[in-house]
């Protein structure tokens, strides 16, 4: 048994402790700014708010467990007259409001500070709750169904004790939406911190004593809280730039400049958003972290926030940002990785994937942290230096990731901080502490764009920095990336309208938050370089008759895709050179391998030809991806021969270098993404019979020998709008015919000087001009389409955003009641589910055909099984699974496991494996292929 009210006053000690050791300078003058107080001020308040929040457990909560309402005393048990039951933070909610105001906050709707913060200390449980005060929460109303007269008097003594042992006397006259959302990150926060059971239990073992003596322990016990939390907010050492980026001697042209004029900038206008242009392969990356460098020295603000679109780049990324921390030692600060299949990455240890510290999507109540000291002990010698990066149990819980100070995530992590989901405000306080970074924003469709501006207008009304990188963006896209910033930062969108927020390509923008003023690269670096970065790709466009494989015995005709891919891969076969074969689907792609092992003659086939995709188990594509980053990277060891067929996995962000790429034909963006694996490392010595890049892409057509054959494009290739395929093989054919000099259909790509024209006459504000006038039937209705389908996809992600911060009534518009991380949108498309193969042997089920992994059933599982569950498992859509028999569903023991939940089993003869049936989808998990999928018409 703890009293409620000592957990009120442990909540408010750490909240207090968090404001002095989490939250940074910026944060902390935000709050108060939006408070009208000043920072000390804002400090007790936020206290004395986190204290308030359990006050509506002084309810018929009570009655909820035996033991503890035995307790209450004979009065009071007596004094419940006709009360009911309500949820303790709504209970809160109503009587904080009341409270509040005779504690002389303001009351008179919903933008007043008593209700507004009633709201934010009854948010503790992540969802910011409506309130009626002529309705449920009128206060005679309170007072009749939440207890009698007692029950009122000793929720306002308790309020009145935290208030006076805060010492939060001062009452704000104004509450804003953005210190409304920090602070209740702040009470989330606070109270999960505070409830874990190795802060209260010893405490709670202790002899009587009174409340002032408990908040005195309760102070002194904070900073360690917090501290074993590893929340605490520390400034990197200084190091040489050789130091911090190993590889590296010296910047880039590009770099340097950020790295001269930044700090000026920064440092006179203060925090700002800085869009970085470049060529794949440019080194955007560490132009980010020297850029995060500078901007958190200038803005006061500590750590990065690292965002991307994908989890084989945010892995890749994680490493790269793994390299950047060790190289600041000795300082030891946590770094986390945050995305679904954080699981994979071997740099978290078993340890994580314990039921209770799993990344939970299902929202649990964190009322089931436990201590995991035991974890740390549990540790080798060994394993033991790793803990000064890698976070301890605390900080891998599936919201509190984010928190590190130091992270590297999916871009959907920080995305749905500006959706309605539970614990979104944790997830602001999270970001608004550092530099957050997003990578490769081209990748972006325009769903996740509309929710992407709604972010960074928050952001920028929190004045927190921010980088943007991309190779491909659209200068429209980036100018309202820009202005979503700085209308977030209070400036007027027609005030905005007539400046100029180009940015130059390749270079750089930094437009501040104060003034809206912007300032490019100089242009004696942006010349030199892009004259460092030039060189030359040599293009190919090739036609040729689209066909599935089917059966591999079949004759594929040379006019036939297959056919003119294998034709292109000659001279790797018989010669050496290492080639990108990126297919538009997976089937495509298992159909490429197949037809290439069996109709090249490779002289090692196993070692030279490669397949990887998406829907492999997760430990044969890690590992296959981990073989191409070394052997495709810049150390090697390179090999003589390879080819490796895969889809978009390998587009973005990974650090390989290939001599031929073979492309079906696909968005000018994509392709351009395409190119920077192409000549990506200059001290590599290319093969004779390849002198120089080259990129093959093949366009589906229906008679490729005839001259006036147009594009069939298939309808499984249905990643970008046909417009985009329209308009990409046009402009190809363009060029090539302005190129006389070269054989027919090929041309030449200059690198960076012809990205952002390309870039913009397919995807950006010359697309209508180009539609118009280039040589293609058709490519004005389907660019009309297209608009019409971008401006459904924004309108479709706008009604489901938060609204901005100047546009909110009642806080309760930042929370839809049943609304969770798990079911929210950040993306369009279908969400994947995760199945796993298995096989039957007589003496039960198996990982393995061989046999030799038993498939664990419980009921208790180690991290080990749970790893080994995870690892062999596969992404599918949950339509292909949504017929599943109730003996697919997993096994009962897993349902207690959030990763293991939903799991759906395909059940495989290991001598003879036959696909599993889901109403008219068939999968089977071939040992080559991956997973193999076929649709029947007709349900049977």
């Amino acid at each position: 048994m703890y009293p409620l009210l000592f957990h009120m006053l442990d909540v408010a000690a750490v909240a207090g402790e968090l404001w002095d050791r989490m939250l940074v300078a910026g944060q902390r003058r935000r709050i108060a700014e939006g408070l009208g107080l000043d920072e000390r001020a804002a400090r007790l308040m936020v206290m004395f708010i986190a204290g308030c929040h359990d006050i509506g457990k002084a309810t018929r909560f009570q009655e909820c467990e035996s033991e503890a309402w035995a307790r209450v005393n004979d009065a009071l048990q007596n004094d419940t007259g006709d009360w009911r039951w309500l949820r303790h933070d709504r209970a809160g909610l109503y009587v904080l409001v009341e409270l509040l105001a005779e504690a002389g906050y303001p009351n008179g709707g919903n933008y007043s500070p008593a209700v507004r913060l009633a709201q934010t200390a009854a948010a503790h449980h992540g969802r910011f709750l409506a309130l009626d005060l002529a309705g449920a929460a009128r206060a005679e109303r309170v007072h009749r169904e939440l207890g009698g007269r007692l029950w009122q008097e000793i929720r306002r003594r308790y309020v009145a004790q935290v208030r006076h042992l805060t010492g939060a006397e001062r009452a704000p006259q104004r509450v804003d939406a953005v210190a409304a959302m920090g602070i209740s990150g702040v009470v989330m926060l606070a109270d999960r911190l505070a409830s874990q059971r190795r802060v209260w239990v010893p405490r709670a073992q202790m002899g009587a004593y009174g409340a002032a003596d408990h908040f005195a322990w309760a102070r002194w016990m904070a900073p360690q809280v917090v501290e074993q939390s590893q929340l605490t907010r520390l400034d990197l050492p200084t190091v040489p730039f050789e130091q911090a980026h190993p590889g590296l001697e010296q910047p880039n042209a590009l770099q340097a400049s950020v790295m001269d004029q930044l700090p000026r900038l920064a440092r006179e206008k203060g925090p700002g958003i800085l869009l970085v242009t470049d060529a794949t392969g440019g080194g955007k990356t560490v132009t980010a972290l020297e850029g995060s460098r500078i901007l958190n020295q200038s803005c006061r603000t500590r750590g990065v926030c690292f965002l991307l679109p994908t989890t084989a780049t945010t892995d890749a990324a994680y490493d790269t940002l793994l390299g950047y921390v060790k190289a600041h030692a000795p300082i030891p600060l946590a770094l986390t990785l945050v995305h679904n299949h954080s699981w994979l990455n071997r740099a978290y240890t078993d340890q994580s994937l314990t039921p209770g510290e799993v990344p939970d999507c299902r929202d649990g109540d964190h009322a089931a942290d436990l201590d995991k000291d035991e974890e740390w002990a549990s540790l080798t010698d060994n394993a033991k230096p790793l803990r000064r990066w890698v976070p301890d149990g605390w900080l891998r819980g599936w919201d509190r990731a984010l928190l590190a100070q130091f992270t590297v995530a999916t871009v959907d992590q920080a995305l749905m901080t500006a959706l309605p989901v539970r614990y979104n405000a944790l997830r602001m306080l999270a970001l608004t502490g550092r530099t957050v970074v997003i990578d490769e924003a081209h990748a972006l469709d325009a769903f996740s764009r509309r929710i992407l501006a709604r972010l960074l207008h928050w952001l920028g009304a929190w004045r927190t920095p921010v980088i943007v990188l991309s190779a491909t963006l659209p200068a429209d896209a980036a100018r309202a990336l820009v202005h979503a910033y700085l209308t977030g930062a209070g400036h007027r969108e027609r005030d905005l309208r007539d400046r100029d927020y180009r940015v130059p390509y390749p270079g750089w923008l930094y437009a501040d938050a104060a003034t809206a003023t912007a300032a490019t690269i100089e242009a004696a670096a942006a010349t030199a370089h892009m004259a460092a970065q030039q060189r030359m790709v040599e293009v190919t466009s090739l036609s040729a008759r689209y066909r599935p494989l089917g059966d591999s015995a079949r004759p594929v005709a040379e006019d036939e895709r297959l056919a003119v891919i294998a034709g292109q891969l000659t001279d790797v076969v018989h010669g050496s050179g290492c080639a990108l074969i990126r297919c538009p689907t997976m089937d495509d792609a298992q159909d490429t391998y197949r037809h290439l092992k069996q109709a090249l003659s490779w002289p090692d086939p196993k070692s030279e030809l490669v397949l990887v995709h998406a829907r492999m188990p997760g430990h044969r594509r890690e590992a296959v991806l981990c073989r191409l980053r070394q052997q495709l990277g810049p150390r090697g060891p390179r090999p003589n021969r390879l080819a490796v067929v895969t889809t978009s996995l390998l587009e973005v962000s990974l650090d390989m270098d290939a001599d031929l790429v073979i492309a079906d034909l696909t968005s000018m963006a994509r392709l351009l993404q395409l190119v920077g694996r192409l000549g990506r490392f200059r001290h590599l010595k290319r093969p004779a019979r390849m002198p120089w890049p080259r990129l093959v892409v093949v366009h589906p057509h229906e008679r490729p020998a005839a001259p006036d054959s147009e594009l069939a494009l298939p309808a499984s290739w249905n990643a970008d709008h046909p417009f985009l395929l329209h308009a990409t093989a046009a402009l190809l054919h363009q060029r090539a015919d302005c190129q006389p000099h070269l054989p027919d259909r090929v041309s030449e790509l200059q690198l960076p000087d012809d990205v952002h024209e390309l870039t913009d006459l397919v995807h950006g504000e010359q697309a209508a001009t180009w539609a118009a006038t280039a040589p293609a039937p058709g490519l004005v209705a389907l660019y009309e389409q297209r608009q019409a389908s971008l401006r459904a996809d924004e309108h479709l992600s706008a009604t489901q955003l938060i609204p901005a911060p100047a546009r909110i009534a009642s806080l309760a518009e930042l929370s839809h009641p049943t609304l969770t991380s798990a079911r929210a949108a950040t993306r369009i498309g279908d969400r994947p589910r995760r199945a796993l193969a298995c096989y039957r042997h007589p003496d039960g089920r198996t990982l393995d055909r061989d046999g030799d992994h038993p498939l664990p059933v419980g009921p208790h599982l180690s991290p080990d099984h749970i790893r080994s569950i995870l690892e062999h498992s596969f992404p599918v859509p949950d339509a292909w699974v949504a017929h599943a028999p109730p003996g697919q569903h997993g096994i009962e023991a897993w349902r207690q496991h959030p990763l293991l939940a939903d799991l759906v089993l395909l059940e495989h003869d290991p001598h003879d494996p036959q696909p599993v049936r889901f109403g008219r989808h068939h999968l089977l998990l071939d040992d080559e292929l991956g997973l193999v999928h076929r649709e029947t018409s007709h349900l049977h």
